[in-house]
């Protein structure tokens, strides 16, 4: 195991909560959370503070003695973008899919070079997760901050970091998709309860709610076949009453549903970030086991290794050991970007935040960042993307540890703003094509 994971673990086991990392794996300890009522952490703001589109929001790089009281609440990630279009006139949009309770995902495009859907190539995306408060609200400043930079030519600062204007121009010209908030039900209900909701909000047999959407994607989806029987079920859960129920199909729910039609419409995307909470840390590829790159053939299209896929302790090409297939160059460029990321998050947030492999903690099937990162190996067609987990935070107390309090929601937005930019200058250096 990775020194920074050693160093997550060691700092989260002194609050009792290193069983949650990077996304509650015990099941006991995901039911004691959930459980746990009542608002607490940073408030969440009435009405909204953009007024429909007619107050633009800004984020705290491009201005000083400022500190934000209040989570943005739906009506106001909505609002907030409408008025950055206003502003800005960047393009939105709006994905095919309607939630299970009628709300639409909305999403911008900003930036790049050329055009056409090809000309953006990195993609940001905020709060699959529901109760991990204040992950739509960073995507949304930080791109609130560039636009306002661009325009009135100058720099950021986030933290000890400072950018200037003409590395924000740089950082626009990489070409920019998101969507804030793909969870919106979730999101609003947990916000109405603080009831420390994860999943969306689907009807499941047996009276509960909710599929875990960060378990829900189309990469070794089906655990019970493809994982070692061993490893099987800390992956994902069948039970419609788990945190971590992936759903009756791979991309059956209408929020995943949108975060591939993205991938699908931004066929040139090469670098993608989905934003959780809460443990300081960077992962990417591949979260169902080791990498390998000696070996192509051992990779997750191959059945024959699912009677061994996950075990981490065995060695691939002796016997039936299994690693997860990376090309080498490309398992440099993802470990390269990553740390570039934790950088970023580290000099804005001003604590240290760690990257690895995301299997170096358990194998995950599902994922978001996997399932982008697999589509070129399952369809060569498809653009090579390189895909990371964020985990930004460290965790409150409370009555629910994904809640920030005041102080570190505004540090989350310096700590996620920085590593976005560093992001997307080293993607930039690394290659947008």
């Amino acid at each position: 195991m990775k020194a920074s994971v050693l160093l997550s673990l060691a700092a989260l086991s002194s609050t009792g909560l290193a069983c949650l990392l990077p996304e509650e794996r015990d099941g006991t300890m995901m039911h004691r959370v959930v459980r746990r009522q009542g608002q607490s952490g940073t408030p969440i703001g009435t009405g909204d503070r953009f007024s429909g589109g007619s107050v633009v929001p800004r984020g705290l790089g491009s201005q000083t003695g400022v500190t934000f009281s209040t989570i943005l609440n739906p009506t106001e990630i909505v609002s907030g973008l409408k008025a950055l279009s206003n502003t800005y006139g960047i393009t939105t949009f709006t994905t095919p899919y309607k939630t299970y309770n009628g709300a639409t995902i909305y999403g911008a495009q900003v930036g790049g070079t050329g055009s056409g859907t090809g000309a953006y190539k990195v993609f940001f995306n905020g709060n699959i997760h529901a109760r991990e408060r204040g992950s739509a609200d960073n995507v949304l400043y930080f791109i609130a901050d560039l636009l306002y930079a661009n325009k009135n030519n100058v720099g950021l600062t986030y933290g000890s970091k400072t950018y200037t204007a003409a590395q924000v121009k740089t950082a626009l010209a990489a070409g920019i998709v998101f969507i804030p908030l793909s969870n919106p039900d979730g999101v609003a209900y947990d916000q109405s309860t603080g009831s420390c909701w994860r999943k969306n909000r689907r009807p499941n047999s047996g009276g509960s709610y909710g599929v875990d959407l960060n378990r829900n994607f189309d990469f070794v989806w089906d655990f019970t076949k493809k994982f070692a029987s061993s490893v099987a079920g800390s992956t994902a859960s069948t039970s419609p009453s788990s945190e971590t129920y992936h759903g009756t199909a791979a991309f059956s729910e209408p929020e995943t549903k949108s975060i591939k039609w993205v991938f699908d419409t931004y066929a040139k995307v090469r670098w993608f970030i989905d934003l959780h909470s809460y443990t300081g840390d960077v992962l990417y590829s591949w979260g169902s086991d080791d990498n390998q790159s000696k070996y192509p053939y051992m990779n997750f299209l191959n059945s024959t290794y699912d009677s061994v896929r996950g075990i981490l302790t065995d060695t691939p090409g002796s016997g039936k050991g299994y690693g997860e297939y990376v090309p080498a160059a490309e398992g440099t460029a993802n470990a390269a970007a990553a740390q570039r990321l934790a950088s970023g998050l580290t000099a804005g947030g001003g604590k240290t935040y760690g990257y690895y492999q995301a299997s170096d903690l358990y194998p995950t099937s599902g994922a978001s960042d996997d399932y982008a990162y697999s589509r070129h190996f399952a369809d060569p067609s498809k653009n090579l993307v390189h895909a990371y987990t964020v985990e930004f935070g460290f965790g409150s107390s409370g009555s629910c540890p994904f809640y920030p309090s005041v102080a570190n929601y505004n540090e989350n937005i310096r700590a996620t703003n920085a590593g976005f930019f560093e992001f997307l200058l080293a993607a930039t250096e690394l290659g947008l094509e």
